[in-house]
Order: C-alpha cells, then sequence, then structure tokens
C-alpha cells in the first residue's frame, strides 16, 4: 500500500517535476484476422481493434482524473503486418490499404499512434516482407498515426544488410514524400535490432506474435523527477548517486505499476508489462540531459558522458525492477535529440556529435533517435548508420535502433519545429565519406560467437 508521505511525495512529482504516466498501449494480435480477400483482412482488423481498444480512451483518462496522475498517450501496438497481410497482400496498395484501415480505427477510438506496420526481417525477407517495406513512404504520406518499423537485425541470426540498404533507400524516399512537412514521415520509421515483442513505445512498437491475444503495457517516465533528486545530493559520492537514482526509479515505476494494473482490470485484458524507460520532452526541466549535467557534465556530450548514461540506465533498472514483477520492453533511458531540450541545447553548444551520440547508445535503452540530418544526405550514409547501430546491438545483445530524419532542404545548423512531443530537430553534421561500396554487398553479417549458446 502507498501511505500518506508516499501519496504527498508523488503528488509533488506529478504538479512540479514532470511525472507522468507516458503511454497506456493495448497490445493486439491480428493473427486470427489474416483472410485471402485483402478487404476481408481489413474488416476483420478494424472490427476486433474496436471491439478490444473501443473503451481504451476513456478508461485511461478515467484513471488519469481518479488518481491525479497525467497519462500522456493512448496507443495500440498490432502483430506485425507483414505476418498479417502476407496472405492477401499482392501489391503496395494492398498493403497501403491495410495502414489505411489502422489509420482510421486509431482515428476512430481517439488514439494517438498505432504501431506494428512492421515487417521482421533479420534473416531474409519473404515478398509480403519486402512488399510491406516498399510501402511504407506512401504510408506514411498518406496517413497520419501509423507508425512503421522494421527489424533488421538480432544477436542470433546476425544483420540483414539487404534489409539495411534498402532501409536507407526507404528513409529517403520517405524523407522526400513528406518534404512539406520537415520530412516528418521519418520520425514514424524506425530501423531496430533486437526489438522486444512488447515495446510500448513508438515508433518500434509492435505486439510479437509470442504475445496474448492482447495485453496492456505501460511505458513511464521522470527525467524530471530523477533531476530533483539528484539536485538533492549534487556532488555526494557514487554510492549516494546511485542510490537515489534506485529509490527514485522505484517510486517512478510504483505509480506506472498502479496505472497498468487498473487499466488491465477496467479493460478486462492481462497486464503485461511496464518499460522503465526515461523518456524525455521538449518540456523545460524534463530532459536527460539535464540529468547528466546534474551529474556533473558542463554539457551532455562532455568527456565522462557514456559513463554516467550507463550509471543512470542501470541505476534506473535496479530501483524499477523492485517496484514491477513484469519489467520489459526497453527500459533505461532514451536519448531523442530533438525531444530533449538539453540534448538540442548540447547540439547547439557543439558538445554533442552523432559519433558521440552512437557511443552513448552502447549503453543506453536505444540507439540514434530523433537525429535530423541534411536533406542530401545519400541512402548508402543512413544505411551506414543503421548498420552501425545494428552492429552494436547484435554484439551488446541489446536493442539498438535508428530514428533520423534527412529534412529535405535543410543543413547543417538548421532547426525545423515539429511541435508536441516530436519537439525542435537540430541538423546534425554528418561523416561526408562514403560506404557505399560496402552497403551495396549482398547477403548478411553472420551472428557474433557468443551467439551460440546452445
Amino acid at each position: 500500500m502507498i501511505n500518506l508521505s508516499e501519496a504527498f511525495e508523488t503528488q509533488n512529482m506529478i504538479q512540479h517535476e514532470n511525472l507522468d504516466v507516458r503511454t497506456v498501449t493495448m497490445g493486439i494480435s491480428l493473427l486470427d484476422c489474416a483472410d485471402n480477400d485483402t478487404e476481408k483482412t481489413c474488416k476483420n482488423i478494424h472490427d476486433k481493434i474496436k471491439r478490444l481498444a473501443g473503451n481504451l480512451r476513456s478508461t485511461a483518462e478515467e484513471i488519469s482524473s481518479e488518481f491525479g496522475i497525467p497519462i500522456v498517450n493512448k496507443r495500440i501496438s498490432v502483430t506485425p503486418i507483414a505476418i498479417v497481410g502476407s496472405s492477401c497482400c499482392k501489391s503496395t496498395k494492398d498493403y497501403l490499404k491495410i495502414a489505411k484501415t489502422l489509420d482510421s480505427t486509431a482515428k476512430e477510438l481517439g488514439i494517438n499512434f498505432i504501431g506494428g506496420f512492421s515487417a521482421l526481417v533479420s534473416k531474409g525477407m519473404t515478398k509480403g516482407d519486402r512488399l510491406l517495406i516498399e510501402s511504407i513512404p506512401s504510408v506514411l504520406s498518406e496517413t497520419e498515426n501509423i507508425c512503421c518499423s522494421v527489424n533488421v537485425g538480432t544477436t542470433k541470426q546476425g544483420i540483414n544488410m539487404d534489409a539495411v540498404r534498402m532501409m536507407g533507400q526507404i528513409v529517403v524516399r520517405t524523407a522526400e514524400m513528406t518534404k512539406d512537412t520537415g520530412s516528418y514521415g521519418c520520425a514514424k520509421l524506425v530501423s531496430l535490432c533486437n526489438a522486444p515483442d512488447d515495446n510500448p513505445f513508438m515508433a518500434g512498437a509492435f505486439h510479437g506474435v509470442t504475445e496474448p491475444d492482447a495485453v496492456i503495457n505501460v511505458g513511464v517516465s521522470g527525467p524530471g523527477v530523477v533531476k530533483a533528486a539528484l539536485e538533492k545530493v549534487h556532488g555526494k559520492s557514487f554510492q549516494v548517486l546511485c542510490d537515489t537514482i534506485k529509490k527514485t526509479a522505484f517510486k517512478i515505476t510504483r505509480v506506472g505499476q498502479l496505472v497498468a494494473q487498473e487499466a488491465a482490470k477496467r479493460l478486462n485484458v492481462p497486464f503485461g508489462i511496464i518499460d522503465l524507460s526515461l523518456a524525455p520532452t521538449p518540456a523545460i526541466g524534463d530532459s536527460v540531459a539535464d540529468i547528466i549535467h546534474e551529474m556533473g557534465m558542463e554539457q551532455c556530450g562532455a568527456p565522462g558522458t557514456t559513463a554516467a548514461l550507463a550509471l543512470l540506465n542501470d541505476q534506473v533498472k535496479k530501483g524499477g525492477i523492485m517496484a514491477s514483477s513484469y519489467v520489459g520492453g526497453l527500459s533505461g533511458a532514451f536519448i531523442p535529440v530533438s525531444e530533449d531540450q538539453g540534448m538540442i541545447n548540447a547540439v547547439k553548444a557543439g558538445a554533442l556529435t552523432i559519433e558521440k551520440l552512437e557511443a552513448m547508445t552502447c549503453v543506453c535503452s536505444v540507439g540514434l533517435d530523433m537525429v535530423a540530418v541534411p536533406g542530401d544526405t545519400p541512402a548508402s550514409t543512413i544505411s551506414g548508420i543503421i548498420a552501425d547501430e545494428a552492429a552494436i546491438g547484435m554484439i551488446n545483445q541489446k536493442t539498438t535502433a535508428v530514428r533520423i530524419i534527412p529534412v529535405i532542404g535543410h543543413d547543417v545548423g538548421d532547426e525545423y519545429e515539429y511541435g508536441g512531443l516530436m519537439g525542435t530537430a537540430q541538423v546534425m553534421k554528418v561523416n561526408k565519406f562514403s560506404c557505399k561500396e560496402f552497403i551495396e554487398r549482398q547477403g548478411r553479417i553472420p551472428a557474433p560467437i557468443h551467439s551460440f549458446k546452445n
């Protein structure tokens, strides 16, 4: 039970330190919606999502009102559509029909985003996988709420470099087709390695085939709460620093656990996982970079930043895992550049580069996230960046991802305002040297030797 003192403390975190539940995400299996006819598949998808998630938004709002806990997003993740549509989709237009069905259903239910327009191609691509990937630029330019993801590698299977090459081209085409909105389509497209089946965070969320028919997953937030706690122990030892982060993560996770269990009970679906990730927003004081600064860095990106982020990530997990029996998803600390005002400031100051961000991704939850690059960046260079991040994930047995935005018509130093959670993109410098010959090789990078554990 939460005592009176904890209740007041939680209320203070909500009112003054930007604590919120970032997302309540219902995962829904669409495996039983597949049919040989595209129209029938679309109808099945609409009917099942409406039946299971029809009350998702209203239920989340009721819980938020009753408990006084802000719930920012109400989302849905579905079975990777490349699997669901494999029998009926004979062209990219067929996959676009499914995407538009998902989009209209999300609007009908008042859902922020729906994830799972996805393909899992770490070892190879079926015809359906390839068609879905080819349809992504059209999907992201003709829908509003769809998020797309492609898993290009795993520690067990290696990296599918044919898919990596293709994703570089897809990112560029998506940027071109959404250039009127700052290439915004790319903000809803992510390439992953070791993608988890139960991630509630967009754009990489999908409902894995190992999951039940429906499930509630919750993503908590709270960088502002951690920063406020660290301000009280400024300059103290690493032991005090670690203990403070752990205790704070425990409290944040308790809030998420409360919301998750209540939502699962009211919606009559199982509770899945709590994702412990510290997810920043553009709001002042709600920044992972500001936590790094409070830990002793003049700017995020200074020498020592990777060590500080590793410490933060580990202590968040250690504290959070004591507060919930079911922790999953990504869990740790996100470093999306445009969504974190402290990160933006570090880029402007010249403290944070793509190379430093890549080093930081070795020890945090995800990868290069919401990174804007010049609009004329070649597709092969983007593929090279995706390959680098996939290699970090594969070798280190962790999830990594790339959500990169070539902002058409913009160059290094330019800004583009996306608004909302997407924030302000500062176009960052990219290494100009070519990796085209490497990317054009066919096949896959084999799994590392330490993947053989049987």
